[in-house]
């Protein structure tokens, strides 16, 4: 008896054009192999760590001092330390998000992507093995400065869980930042395009934000533009945690308790960027065909 075309099935594809994984093997396939490829070019985790620890030496002992002065006056009645850390995990997490593009781009230019495109495997299968290992990554990097932190005196108010929830809010605000530098990938197929587009982007986001002062501290302009900042929302949830107080510099919800009113707004907003950052992300990557690989 002969096999039943695709036609005559009514699927419009034949079976070998279909993989054999299921859909969550195919996104665990893909997320051994971008832990293998981390583990095997540890430079780049390196470097997405050394400027977020650079900044936190630098900023808490130059300028702790001057910091401490416009901390007191808003009222905040905390160490800068203490206060800088959540800004310093969401660098990490930035950082480091931006570095997935540039994986991307090494696939493209040595064939990879090209042979992931032809294979039968599905797009976002592809994208979310990818993310899961980058945010793997992350969440370690996030939870080192979290610890060096507290080595260098910051507190964490909430205890254990509350790190914990630190790590989480680095991994969920890293998730619009990797859609976005996978998007550019995908669009420049250049390395140096890619690096350079998520570079121009991290810093005026990092301080046209809450992340190093107060609000009150910054001119009005700049406290303008942090209100649309996704900057703000992730710092502000990630301190809300380390002060275990609100710590909502644009909007707070109430009924929730101090902590969570600051909290579930903020990630509210950035669960919605995620979802937009990484759907554009999918779609690129589904509309990419081997023919646009250089």
């Amino acid at each position: 008896m002969s096999t039943p075309t695709a036609e005559e099935t009514g699927t419009g594809e034949s079976a070998v054009d279909r993989s054999s994984n299921s859909y969550f093997g195919e996104v665990w396939v893909n997320f051994k192999r971008w832990n293998r490829k981390a583990v095997r070019n540890p430079f780049v985790l390196v470097v997405s760590l050394v400027q977020p620890v650079i900044f936190l030496v630098l900023f808490t002992q130059v300028f702790g001092g001057v910091a401490g002065d416009a901390l007191s006056r808003s009222g905040a009645g905390v160490s800068y330390e203490t206060y800088l850390v959540p800004a310093i995990a969401v660098q990490v997490a930035i950082a480091a998000a931006a570095t997935s593009g540039v994986g991307l781009v090494n696939d493209i230019e040595n064939g990879m992507f090209e042979k992931v495109l032809v294979s039968p495997m599905s797009r976002s299968a592809v994208f979310l093995g990818k993310t899961a290992a980058e945010l793997l990554r992350i969440a370690v990097q996030v939870g080192i400065i979290l610890g060096l932190g507290v080595v260098l005196g910051a507190e964490v108010g909430t205890g254990l869980l509350g790190a914990l929830g630190v790590v989480a809010v680095g991994v969920v605000f890293s998730l619009w930042f990797i859609g976005f530098s996978n998007s550019l990938a995908v669009l420049t197929k250049d390395q140096e395009s890619t690096i350079i587009g998520a570079n121009l982007l991290q810093f005026p986001l990092l301080f046209l934000s809450s992340a190093f002062l107060p609000l009150e501290a910054l001119p009005g302009w700049i406290r303008t533009v942090a209100r649309f900042n996704p900057v703000t929302y992730g710092v502000d949830a990630a301190r809300s945690l380390m002060l275990n107080a609100d710590a909502a510099s644009v909007f707070s919800a109430s009924g929730f308790g101090a902590v969570w009113n600051a909290v579930l707004p903020a990630l509210g907003v950035l669960l919605a960027l995620d979802l937009l950052f990484g759907g554009i992300a999918v779609a690129m990557i589904r509309r990419a065909s081997s023919s646009k690989v250089q």
